[in-house]
């Protein structure tokens, strides 16, 4: 809601209107235009970046260290769990004429229950070839009871053990016996997965690692000749695994890449639920995954028509690949097999990486003869009788990623420093790094266009167009008394508006300005509203200003709340959120604010509600010369929003607030001002002004 400041922020007017139209009858025509001119953009600037700067052997190998390190960091392994006992247990044995299944569970850390089936061949006299393989989503669920996807794929396993090889079939954290979630973002609403750098594929390549651990114990298994593979979500994992772990000597993902053209331009996003994706805080196209496995021997393997891994994303990731490959000098280890067909398990698909496996693991050409065939009821392969009560499976997410504690407010000026220099850093590195080059950012790239101006009834309003961003065109409202000059104001506040916001905006101004705002979607004029607005202006000498972040107010996107889920996914893919690119556009209409001709020495406030303002205080963090914050029902905590990536492994809202309070005066506007006293006990131990942080209550009450 918009608040109009009358008196040095003693009393506010709230301005309210009704809002009758259907907003499913909202044309976003524009701002969907908008959105997906920029997603083109923003994929082609890291497309184009991918591994542009690698022109030789030694540049890679200088790099590659590095880009693991952050692979890691991006799945939610830095640090590295420790490597707590597997505590391993063989629940019991299923037997065949040619191979026998145990029936396994190990814990990667301690409560995370890996369950899995291990084909062992008959008659093993030397430790054999060996196989991890990680299951796609292929659930089997009977009257309630979960056996796992591990039994969907049995045909892999014993196809394996028929040909001489031990294979490790896990489940997955969500279609496992014991039923996790991949799905947070992709269905749950949990947006703060992104905040707390959380992703399931972490987890899912953590059991990996572990279940190398375990394969490595057994007398069974080759360590020198260990393989990984999987299809779809296991094709995935395999690429997490073979990138992460080096124990995998061959690898063989089956249709579990492409590239961020698919899944942000393509819309390929929409059929992948979060295990699919790490936390792209490094702004990664996704060939760059896969160059980690050279110059090991890989496999890609898809088919033509897979309509979730598209065939020419696949074909660009493996000619960026194969650079890579070609700078070893090893071009005969990476094969890239295309088959006629859909998503699916195909035989013809499953001979070809048998024969990749028998050639690089085995050195053994023959042919291929025995196919692949399911011998076992899923209840014969389940390793639970009942699952374990004490588990961390299904709530694996609230622990996987470190969340940052909450730090006891600093005594000092040299520690505050010291805790202020590693936020910031954090937040320019770790969750705004989305954000287009500072040095982009000029008075000349906003390219500010007066749009109309126009007084009536007391007040002058005026509206200037400006650029936030390459495809982001926004619209700055400037409202005060008519006959002043925008130079001789006392002050301009800067709203930031959410969509209820936007409709209090048009609602106060339309009244006398529907002809100019009739380029938007008028809700209805709020006659008490405007004459209050009027009545402020009259007395005081100050503007007030007004603008909608992207995706809100004249640029909303389509409303469909599928829709602004996927909307949401695919600035989480590009290294970015939906919130940290709206922090960005406040940011420019700030920018844009001063450079309306006479404004570039008016006092600069800011004011907004809610999620919005968490947006302006962020702002207040990397634009100079904001003089005060005015916030109302700030969250508490970004769990609630607004969703920075990574923010929740660094900082929280109160950390921020006495980030921002240090430089801008703060008025929160909150009942419970004991949520806000890390911000308050930091300001007194630091011997600010009593005025420079302040909790009240809100309007009203």
């Amino acid at each position: 809601m918009i608040r109009n400041i009358v008196c040095l922020g003693l009393f506010f007017i709230c301005s309210a209107a009704a809002f009758a139209n259907d907003q499913a009858a909202v044309d976003t025509s524009y701002g969907d235009r908008m959105l997906a001119d920029y997603f083109r953009s923003e994929t082609k600037q890291l497309a184009d970046a991918c591994l542009a700067d690698v022109e030789s052997l030694d540049d890679w190998k200088s790099k590659r260290e590095q880009y693991r390190q952050q692979l890691l960091e991006m799945l939610g392994l830095d640090p590295l769990p420790e490597k707590t006992p597997l505590n391993p247990v063989v629940t019991g044995t299923v037997e065949h004429d040619e191979f026998k299944v145990e029936k396994v569970q190990f814990q990667s850390r301690p409560g995370l229950y890996v369950t899995g089936n291990l084909y062992l061949p008959r008659k093993l006299d030397k430790p054999a070839p060996t196989i991890l393989y990680v299951c796609g989503h292929g659930q089997v669920k009977k009257d309630g009871v979960s056996y796992g996807n591990k039994t969907h794929y049995q045909h892999h396993g014993a196809w394996f053990a028929r040909n001489g090889y031990v294979c490790l079939m896990i489940d997955t954290l969500q279609l496992g016996e014991i039923e996790g979630l991949h799905h947070g973002t992709y269905r749950e609403g949990m947006w703060w997965w992104n905040a707390r750098g959380y992703t399931p594929a972490g987890v899912e390549a953590w059991n990996c690692v572990r279940a190398l651990d375990y394969l490595q114990s057994r007398d069974e298994v080759d360590p020198e000749r260990i393989g990984a593979t999987g299809r779809s979500g296991g094709g995935a994992y395999s690429w997490w695994i073979s990138a992460i772990d080096e124990r995998i000597k061959v690898a063989v993902p089956v249709a579990g890449i492409t590239d961020l053209t698919n899944h942000v331009v393509d819309g390929v996003v929409e059929g992948h639920c979060d295990c699919m994706f790490m936390v792209n805080t490094y702004r990664w196209d996704y060939p760059q995954i896969a160059t980690l496995i050279a110059p090991r021997p890989l496999l890609i393997s898809n088919t033509d028509k897979d309509r979730i891994f598209p065939l020419d994303g696949v074909v660009r990731t493996h000619r960026r690949l194969r650079d890579i490959y070609d700078l070893y000098g090893a071009a005969d280890k990476l094969g890239l097999q295309i088959v006629e067909g859909p998503h699916k398990d195909t035989q013809v698909l499953r001979i070809h990486a048998f024969d990749w496996f028998n050639r690089f693991l085995k050195e053994d050409p023959q042919t291929i003869e025995t196919t692949a065939t399911k011998f076992f009821k899923p209840e014969e392969l389940r390793v639970f009788d009942e699952n374990p009560t004490e588990e961390s499976n299904t709530t694996i997410q609230e622990t996987f990623t470190q969340k940052a504690a909450a730090p006891d407010p600093p005594q000092s000026a040299a520690e505050w420093a010291s805790l202020r220099d590693r936020w910031l850093d954090a937040l320019r590195t770790k969750s705004f790094r989305g954000w287009p080059a500072e040095k982009s950012a000029t008075k000349e790239s906003l390219q500010l266009k007066p749009v109309f101006s126009a007084s009536a009834d007391g007040i002058q309003l005026s509206a200037h167009d400006f650029t936030s961003q390459e495809h982001v065109q926004l619209r700055l409202y400037l409202a005060h008394r008519a006959g002043l000059k925008p130079s001789e104001l006392d002050l301009v506040v800067l709203n930031v508006l959410d969509e209820e916001g936007w409709r209090d905006f048009l609602a106060t101004m339309q009244p006398a300005f529907a002809e100019q705002l009739g380029d938007e979607q008028l809700p209805g004029a709020d006659k008490d509203a405007f004459l209050e607005q009027r009545g402020m202006f009259q007395s005081f000498k100050w503007g007030m200003a007004y603008v909608a972040p992207r995706g809100i107010g004249r640029t909303r996107w389509n409303q469909n709340k599928k829709k602004q889920t996927q909307i949401r996914r695919r600035f989480m893919l590009l290294g970015q959120t939906r919130d940290g690119m709206r922090v960005w556009d406040v940011r420019r209409a700030l920018q844009a604010l001063s450079a309306i001709e006479g404004m570039s020495k008016i006092p600069r406030w800011l004011q907004a509600s809610s999620e919005t303002a968490g947006l302006a205080l962020y702002a207040s963090l990397f634009e100079p010369d904001v003089t005060r914050l005015d916030l109302y029902n700030l969250p508490t905590s970004h769990r609630d929003g607004p969703i920075f990536l990574n923010v929740l492994r660094y900082l929280d809202m109160p950390q921020a607030v006495a980030l921002a309070g240090e430089r801008t005066r703060i008025r929160i506007y909150d009942p419970q001002p004991e949520r806000w006293q890390f911000a308050a006990d930091t300001a007194k131990n630091l011997g600010w002004d009593q005025k420079q942080i302040q909790i009240r209550k809100p309007p009203g009450e």
